[in-house]
């Protein structure tokens, strides 16, 4: 078996769809939001999964999108678990090669497991530390508070 789950990641919540291999989906999808009370059901989920995959340990698949899925991704690492983020462009190509032209968060994800079986994806790698991120942007902003500061004072 190859589990896997797809995400369709949105602003504070996924629709969450499984497949326990190619052409099995795993029960319906749903909607998990992204704070403690919902990572935690997200967690028993992929346990769930797990357990019915023969102990295989599913791989998660979700789009980038921005920020809104750095508290999922972070709440991967911390569980340990492997997860693929693709590029919008890539899962919008296959999606449209689709027939059906519908666009709603339950096809998303079920489509992202769908890719997953079709191609060659590679697990994410780690490129930076989310500290490091944060920090960065923290400079970015604290840079331009001081040059808004600076150029009221010329006036």
């Amino acid at each position: 078996m190859n589990p896997v789950i797809g995400l369709d990641v949105s602003k504070g919540e996924s629709q969450v769809q499984a497949f326990l291999d190619k052409g099995k989906p795993y029960r319906k999808s749903f909607s998990n939001e992204h704070n403690l009370e919902g990572l935690g059901n997200l967690l028993e989920f992929l346990k769930e999964v797990k357990r019915a995959a023969g102990g295989y340990q599913p791989s998660v698949v979700l789009e980038s999108t921005g920020h809104y899925h750095f508290p999922v991704i972070q709440f991967l690492e911390e569980e340990k678990y492997v997860y693929i983020i693709l590029n919008p462009l890539i899962s919008h190509r296959a999606k449209s090669s689709s027939l059906r032209k519908v666009k709603t968060d339950a096809i998303d994800a079920y489509h992202l497991c769908e890719l997953f079986y079709k191609e060659e994806l590679e697990p994410y790698k780690k490129r930076f530390n989310l500290s490091f991120y944060n920090l960065s942007i923290s400079i970015r902003k604290q840079d331009s508070c001081i040059s808004t500061v600076q150029s009221c004072k010329k006036r």
